[in-house]
């Protein structure tokens, strides 16, 4: 046990039956639950890290109730599993977090953020899977807006591709936002974050529910051949700037065009329209690359009150979720990046 997070060596009782936004009846607060495998290596799962993103705890509950269900005494796990579920508090409301939380995903290993408690407790939790030697890590979210099932890699390796190829053929890598669990596990273990679509959505259960049974009876990583992928480049992360007001309903600086998130995962064209903005306002987007660096003026352009594209594009994450834009980010920008995998 630590200061801000419960270990179990068991599962707790009531898990396999709570809703999301009752788990904090059953977990009190954020916990690491290890359970014993045939293989000792285990795999490593993280779910709702954003207390609004449910798929990934459906499908884990699904998956555990096959094997811990009354009745099936001596079905044990083909592999050692560990469950990480965040944040809870934000689940009982049903939002990405608390406003005066900070952002579970931001706050891993590599962070800027180092000093808060909340990085020291995800410190701890990497620090004992180290220990236990992770096989694997796998984190689950879900999107606000309409995106198809896709997989987030922080690492151009044969193994990581193959983690992601697994659940999907289209494949995003990424290096920043910096304190993702994910990039913080990409130094310990082939690592990957599942985008699943909108939460509440029973394809989207089924998805990862298949996907983990895959990774359970499936031989080591390093074994397995990438599938055919298409994969892409964050090259930018869209924000608004906070001292603008936005909307889609044309009342505010910004108004983004209402059709905005079915952009998602379309190869734009330059000249492409995203949003009018007040006569007069010279209201602009933030555009931040890799280094953090601000470079708005190089993807957008400002002509008769309107936000155009600068350049070809393909977004992701667009969403009308007005809170989502405010406590994450409006969008990513992502090129195509060729890759030629080495056949040895």
């Amino acid at each position: 046990m630590t200061d801000m997070f419960d270990e179990h060596h068991e599962l707790p009782e009531g898990l396999l039956e709570v809703s999301a936004e009752n788990l904090h009846q059953v977990l009190p607060r954020p916990a690491l639950i290890h359970l014993q495998g045939q293989s000792v290596r285990p795999l490593f799962f993280s779910t709702l890290l954003h207390g609004n993103e449910t798929t990934g705890f459906y499908a884990l509950q699904q998956l555990l109730r096959e094997y811990f269900s009354e009745g099936l005494d001596g079905h044990e796990l083909p592999r050692s599993i560990s469950i990480f579920i965040g944040n809870i508090k934000a689940a009982q409301t049903g939002v990405r977090r608390l406003e005066q939380q900070v952002d579970y995903n931001r706050v891993w290993p590599g962070t800027p953020h180092d000093y808060l408690a909340e990085a020291h407790m995800m410190q701890r939790v990497t620090d004992i899977m180290r220990e236990r030697h992770v096989e694997a890590s796998i984190d689950i979210h879900n999107n606000t807006g309409k995106n198809p099932h896709y997989a987030c890699i922080n690492k151009l390796d044969r193994e990581f591709i193959a983690l992601g190829c697994l659940f999907s053929q289209t494949l995003v890598y990424f290096t920043t936002p910096k304190g993702v669990q994910s990039g913080a596990f990409a130094e310990l273990c082939p690592s990957v974050t599942l985008e699943c679509g909108m939460s509440g959505q029973a394809e989207g259960t089924a998805h990862v529910l298949s996907y983990l049974k895959q990774l359970l009876s499936m031989p080591p990583l390093r074994n397995q051949q990438p599938g055919h992928f298409n994969l892409y480049h964050t090259v930018a992360r869209v924000n608004i700037p906070e001292f603008y007001s936005f909307g889609f309903e044309d009342d505010a600086t910004i108004n983004l065009l209402p059709e905005l998130e079915n952009y998602n995962f379309i190869e734009l064209a330059a000249g492409t329209v995203l949003a009018r903005v007040e006569p007069e306002s010279s209201a602009w987007l933030q555009a931040f690359d890799e280094h953090d660096r601000e470079r708005g003026r190089d993807f957008f352009e400002y002509r008769d009150n309107q936000i155009l594209l600068k350049k070809p594009v393909m977004p992701a994450m667009l969403t009308m979720n007005t809170q989502i834009i405010r406590q994450d980010c409006l969008c990513y920008l992502m090129e195509r990046y060729p890759l030629e995998l080495d056949e040895n």
